[in-house]
């Protein structure tokens, strides 16, 4: 019987199609064609992040203004008026960031609500044989697992990452305007961080494609074993200790995966921050450098600006370059999901749509069989009178 044939298989493999790099062009183009039927939110979304991000580097020109002109000057009246608008930034920043959120989140779920649907609804009209041919617990891996794996990238990956490239294009603009000596300084390494993220990328998606297909494996060997009929062939054949074996081997191979997965890449992600938490002081021995070979001379108020900018840069670039390791495991996870709505619908319903039919069924010479599998029915004719009911049973009694 097939689901007793399928019951002991095993399914080590990643899917290939992940390392195809026209696969890989055509799923972002998909991608970012689930988000079209909602342009106008997403529009309302990209104006308050740019509006947020031009707002936010305005603190550190008043925080200048406060250290180089109103204090050494006493005058309290402009120092009142900078520090209100420092403090007025934030708040308006804040109200603004409650309200992207809320929009992008509401973009987000209504993508992740069309994917479910297309995949469910694709699934629906796929013939027999393909379930015959493939594991429940894979079907609903890819459902469960998958789908719910790119709930983060889709509802909020895609704002951050629009928020953080504002953030950081308004942070260096700001910065070369303050000092360009500073900046050139300062952005030296960015580069050489973005080339080694691209690399932790890469590495993450294949592990994450291997991690899917175990966890798919876990899911099929829970549904199959533990249901009635899965309980009874093991107990029958005498399986059962096999059967926990092979679980147990299943999970720590999963466990070993997740390890692997959430480790790689930290030692170089360690290095990254490590460099952005010990830049402001190496700018200020920058400054003093300057200073003490006869270069034009840098403020104290600058300098600070400057740090509080540079400060304010490293935490989006951060953000990005961790969303580019994520969004690379979420793109092997999108090529499964586009596997499934990819698969072809074999029998096209509805080719010979009956007017209220009535009458006697016959079948004539029929054929039928699983994929490649000997042949089930060879020849067959019969007829079903209107009104009754007609199984096909084998020699052991089932369908």
């Amino acid at each position: 019987m097939p689901g007793g044939r399928r019951f002991f298989q095993t399914n080590d493999k990643a899917p290939e199609r992940p390392a195809d790099p026209a696969v890989r062009k055509a799923n972002l183009d998909r991608i970012v064609r689930l988000f079209f039927p909602y342009r106008a939110r997403l529009g309302a979304t990209l104006g308050l992040i740019l509006f947020s991000a031009g707002i936010g580097v305005i603190s550190p020109f008043l925080l200048r203004a406060v250290l180089d002109t109103a204090i050494p000057e006493n005058d309290t009246r402009l120092l009142t008026l900078l520090v209100a608008g420092m403090v007025a930034i934030p708040i308006v920043t804040g109200v603004v960031g409650v309200f992207t959120t809320l929009l992008s989140n509401q973009v987000g779920q209504r993508v992740m609500h069309d994917l479910r649907t297309a995949v469910y609804r694709h699934l629906q009209r796929l013939s027999l044989a393909f379930f015959t041919r493939t594991r429940t617990g894979e079907v609903q891996s890819r459902i469960a697992n998958d789908i719910g794996g790119v709930d983060d990238v889709v509802t909020s990956t895609a704002t951050s990452v629009v928020s953080n490239v504002t953030t950081v294009l308004a942070t260096i603009v700001a910065m070369l305007l303050l000092d360009w000596r500073l900046a050139v300084f300062a952005l030296a390494l960015l580069p050489i961080f973005v080339w080694m993220t691209k690399r932790v990328g890469d590495q993450r998606r294949k592990v994450t494609a291997v991690r899917q297909e175990s966890m798919a494996d876990i899911s099929s060997l829970v549904q199959e074993s533990l249901s009635v009929s899965g309980i009874l062939l093991g107990k029958t054949m005498g399986r059962s200790a096999e059967l926990a074996g092979r679980f147990e081997s299943e999970s720590e191979r999963l466990a070993s995966l997740e390890v692997k997965s959430r480790m790689t890449g930290r030692w170089m992600m360690a290095s990254i921050q490590t460099t952005f938490a010990v830049m402001p002081a190496l700018v200020y021995w920058a400054g003093g450098m300057l200073a003490a070979h006869g270069s034009t001379a840098i403020s104290i108020g600058t300098l600070v600006a400057f740090t509080t900018l540079q400060t304010r840069l490293f935490f989006p670039i951060g953000s990005l370059l961790g969303v580019q390791v994520d969004v690379q495991s979420s793109l092997a996870l999108f090529d499964r999901i586009f596997e499934y709505l990819d698969q072809e619908v074999d029998i096209a319903e509805g080719e010979r749509e009956l007017e209220d039919p009535r009458g006697d069924v016959a079948f004539e010479n029929l054929w039928f069989r699983y994929g490649a599998e000997a042949w089930t029915l060879e020849d067959v004719s019969f007829s079903v009178p209107a009104g009754t009911n007609t199984a096909l049973v084998g020699e052991t009694g089932s369908g």
